[in-house]
């Protein structure tokens, strides 16, 4: 039993990729972006978190379930619910494993100086979070470059990632 438990924490362990990930949060009623760092970790087939300012802002996929925690205000959406996150669900899934990208209205892809940015707009815009999501990623690794969560009156959140 210890060794099951052992090598699956091992699987899970060395499976997952942490990399450094500097956050820009932009406010257009505020002159100065905030500004914080912290760690993305990636795990096949279809889970990251990406945890900034000490742990304190928090954006998690895991499988479908989407969990945000910005300023003290914690955000959970199901990809099977919600239109917008099932675009991006799918996008991530692809970028994580490898895969081609999926196809949809509310999706365009277009490659410049060996990235791909892909930008998810979603076609209704009622009650939404974020107007669009934007996705860069490296051309020939699929590596995630950023994730941009644009919202209204051109506030948004950036992740670059190191």
């Amino acid at each position: 039993m210890k060794k099951l438990f052992l090598l699956l924490f091992c699987t899970l362990v060395l499976s997952a990729t942490a990399q450094n990930v500097i956050r820009t949060q932009h406010r257009a009623a505020i002159t100065q972006d905030a500004v914080t760092t912290g760690v993305i970790t990636i795990r096949k087939p279809d889970y990251i978190s990406i945890s900034t300012n000490e742990g304190k802002e928090l954006l998690m996929m895991n499988g479908t379930k989407f969990t945000m925690t910005m300023g003290g205000k914690q955000h959970v959406t199901d990809s099977r619910k919600n239109a917008q996150f099932a675009t991006f669900h799918s996008v991530l899934k692809a970028v994580i494993n490898n895969q081609p990208l999926p196809q949809g209205s509310d999706l365009n892809v277009s490659t410049k100086n060996g990235q791909k940015a892909i930008v998810i707009t979603p076609t209704k815009k009622k009650r939404q979070l974020f107007t669009s999501f934007m996705l860069v990623i490296d051309a020939k690794t699929s590596a995630i470059r950023q994730l941009r969560l644009n919202g209204r009156g051109g506030d948004y959140t950036d992740y670059k990632i190191q």
